[in-house]
């Protein structure tokens, strides 16, 4: 069992390696540590991919684009690396057609596009999931038929992936946990134990719950808190000079039917040429992203009115058949990215995506920059740092292991079909709750979800009905997510399970505030929590919502 308490009472013996943040980074660097045979701990002040790992554009991507600014090695690693989570997270990572439209107008010609698609397929040595295709106008019609035809000289299509960005996270950390991590949540680092030399030899950390405090010592200390990557030094020096340039991202999100697409579709904006999609995501279409700069409190981040509009006005140049106002938003999301700050002052969109490994005087590991598509390399270098870290203070356990990482498939990809046929799992995992109790809808969103641990889940609601009842009448999602989530996934919070565990902060059009009081009541039975922390629940739930919504005020 994985639950968050579980996981708490057990922090606090001596590790090798005490990871702060449970973004992306974080639970990728505790998994590839764990799978070595070192000990590991990491601590996250709030849920798993509460941050910038839960509000990305939701792609595993080479990074196009990077090609203009001849960024070759980053291409190459990020194709590189999209083939190793295609194989090792098939469930999560799904190939995804993207159309680059080509106008009379555009910057960039067909047969510049035309060659550096085959530069892309190049780098990805053939291994995309499609090759690229010309599309003359009456193939773009037949592929798009929302999008404007006036002045288009022709198209690319050529292939990349989704994902499901909090859940990609959240079973690094399964995996990391199931190699012997401790994964504790809601779990905040307040300050450093450090040697007579200045080293720091631990982490005080908080129980955000309760306040208590627990001191937890460690050989080596990673930071991988991203946007809080500056803070989280800060607690050690008295002093400390940026390492980030954070800029943020922008997303809303609207019913398919208003924005009809079935590929993504690059965007270039008509005002300032950024580069932004419209990208399908089954019954909504979502658009982004921005690219501004952010100071201030990572937690404060939200989308303005300013944010919303521009994207609207995006949307209407490429969509004129569909115009979306305001009032199609069903919500929006704003992440940071926790880029390096540049020497040179440059425009947002010109921030190298690079990351960087920086080891302080006091011992402490931090990473910065990189992207979504290359954690699982940037994880194997932190953890490679830390080892001649262990191995330089004499702390290196004598028994380490590869942890083959690019190779071992994560939880819910053991045993996924190797021709990658979801329907074929949704049939079984419906067969397995018992074909009545269980619609193919719930079964294909739980496949989707939990790859193959969903037929664990059917199992469950097999011997529990009751579990199999819709949160929301109509929606997908069931009662048994949230249990499992409780028991196996560390989730301790409405929002854990609302937001980062079944998406309905997204996809539901009243973004759950239906369903918050239901939810909350069944987690209180389950964790014995008082109507205090019950009602407690459901105002930070709605506060979140409140949050995403605040644009609408101005």
């Amino acid at each position: 069992m994985a639950s968050r308490e579980s996981q708490w009472k057990a922090l606090g013996e001596p590790v090798d390696i005490l990871i702060i943040g449970g973004g992306i980074n974080g639970c990728g660097i505790a998994r590839d540590a764990a799978r070595r045979g070192l000990k590991v701990a990491l601590v996250e002040m709030k849920d798993l991919a509460y941050g910038t790992s839960s509000r990305s554009s939701k792609l595993v991507h080479g990074g196009l684009r990077y090609l203009e600014n001849l960024e070759f090695s980053l291409v190459f690693e990020s194709v590189s690396e999209r083939k190793i989570l295609l194989d090792i997270a098939p469930h999560l990572v799904n190939p995804l057609g993207f159309i680059f439209p080509v106008f009379k107008s555009s910057r960039v010609n067909l047969a510049t596009l035309s060659a550096g698609m085959w530069l892309y397929d190049g780098l990805s040595l053939f291994r995309s999931p499609k090759r690229h295709r010309k599309l003359k106008k009456p193939d773009i019609e037949k592929e798009e038929p929302s999008m404007r035809l006036e002045n288009l000289k022709g198209a690319q299509l050529y292939y990349d992936c989704s994902t499901n960005d909090a859940r990609l996270t959240l079973e690094n950390a399964i995996d990391a946990q199931k190699h012997g991590a401790l994964i504790s949540t809601w779990t905040k680092a307040v300050s450093f134990l450090k040697s007579d030399d200045g080293r720091i030899t631990g982490v005080v950390v908080k129980n955000m719950f309760t306040g208590d405090l627990k001191e937890v010592k460690a050989h080596t200390i990673i930071n991988a808190s991203g946007p809080w990557t500056d803070k989280i030094s800060s607690m050690s020096r008295e002093v400390s000079l940026p390492t980030l340039r954070p800029t943020k991202g922008v997303h809303i999100v609207v019913n398919h039917g208003n924005l009809p697409v079935n590929n993504a579709v690059v965007c270039v904006h008509p005002t300032d040429e950024r580069v932004l999609f419209a990208i399908p995501w089954g019954e909504q279409t979502y658009i982004g992203t921005t690219d501004t700069d952010f100071s201030g409190d990572p937690s404060s981040v939200r989308a303005t009115r300013e944010d919303v509009e521009y994207l609207i006005e995006a949307a209407a140049h490429y969509f004129p058949k569909h115009r979306i106002d305001p009032s199609d938003v069903i919500c929006t999301w704003a992440g940071l990215r926790p880029l390096i700050a540049p020497p040179e002052d440059v425009s947002e969109s010109e921030i190298s995506r690079e990351h960087k490994i920086l080891v302080g005087e006091d011992g402490m590991i931090s990473i910065a920059g990189g992207k979504l598509t290359t954690f699982r390399k940037m994880s194997a270098e932190m953890v490679d740092t830390a080892v001649s870290l262990l191995r330089l203070s004499g702390n290196l356990p004598d028994k380490l292991t590869d942890a083959k990482t690019d190779h071992h498939p994560l939880p819910g990809a053991v045993n996924w079909p190797p021709d990658d046929d979801h329907e074929r799992v949704a049939k079984e995992v419906r067969l397995a709750a018992g074909n009545d109790s269980m619609t193919i809808k719930v079964a294909r969103n739980l496949a989707n979800t939990y790859g193959m641990l969903a037929l664990k889940i059917a199992q469950f609601v097999h011997k529990y009905p009751e579990l199999g009842r819709p949160l929301i009448v109509g929606r997908p999602e069931i009662y048994a997510q949230i249990d499992w989530g409780v028991q196996r996934e560390f989730a301790a919070t409405v929002t854990d399970i609302l937001i980062q565990r079944t998406q309905i902060f997204y996809r539901d059009g009243d973004q759950g505030l239906g369903c918050v009081v239901d939810v909350a009541q069944h987690m209180g039975k389950m964790l014995d929590w008082s109507e205090e922390t019950v009602q407690e629940n459901i105002e930070r739930y709605q506060r979140d919502v409140s949050l995403s919504r605040k644009w609408r005020e101005e």
